[in-house]
């Protein structure tokens, strides 16, 4: 997993309350195990209209949020089914950040298993965050999980809280398996030690 420290780029305003996980990518996309080309997927049923053209109203069909890092997004954003190809699709667009007042449980833990940083923040600084992403591709926030502090382009700052644990995982790349890898001469250790006692095993 790539490893997640500082991230400067374009914040694309999803003003949507409740947007579920078959929002994010709706279920005929859930065939494959592989967590690539899956951004065509990605809010397919808004993005696209009946006739299979772009819907231009949407947020990330237009110029500036093409190329979007971070998404803005209102309450309770990926609530729903627990689907895994959720936090998969966002990344496979480029999104690496979400930022919302609040998040579904399995999305929210998800995310972190997946490279993903979900950030929680007040109401009152979900409404700043949108009218700096509202501004468009000349407008970039910088995220800083080091710091936990979240930086608009006019200076201003924001902090955030992380568990140190996600935050520690998230700095060096850590999914689950790179977690007991980090452990590995520990468990080879044991492994040696438990064969030399019980060799009949």
């Amino acid at each position: 997993m790539e490893k997640f420290t500082v991230l400067e780029g374009v914040a694309a305003p999803l003003r949507m309350i409740n947007v579920d996980t078959d929002m994010i990518i709706p279920k005929q996309f859930l065939k494959t195990i592989k967590r690539t080309g899956l951004a065509k997927g990605l809010f397919v049923e808004k993005r696209l209209r009946d006739d299979g053209s772009e819907n231009p109203d949407f947020v990330l069909n237009k110029p500036a949020y093409r190329k979007a890092k971070i998404l803005v997004a209102g309450d309770n954003f990926g609530c729903g089914s627990s689907r895994e190809h959720a936090p998969w699709a966002l990344k496979d667009f480029g999104i690496t950040c979400v930022i919302s007042t609040s998040f579904g449980d399995i999305f929210y833990n998800n995310c972190f298993k997946n490279g993903i940083l979900p950030v929680r923040v007040s109401p009152e600084d979900l409404e700043k965050l949108f009218d700096d992403a509202e501004r468009g591709a000349n407008a970039t926030l910088t995220v800083d999980l080091d710091k936990q502090e979240i930086r608009g382009p006019d200076g201003g700052v924001m902090r955030f809280e992380i568990d140190p644990h996600r935050k520690h995982c998230l700095l060096n790349g850590l999914d689950d398996i790179g977690l007991t890898m980090v452990k590995s001469d520990q468990i080879q250790r044991f492994e040696d030690k438990s064969k030399a006692a019980r060799p009949w095993v």
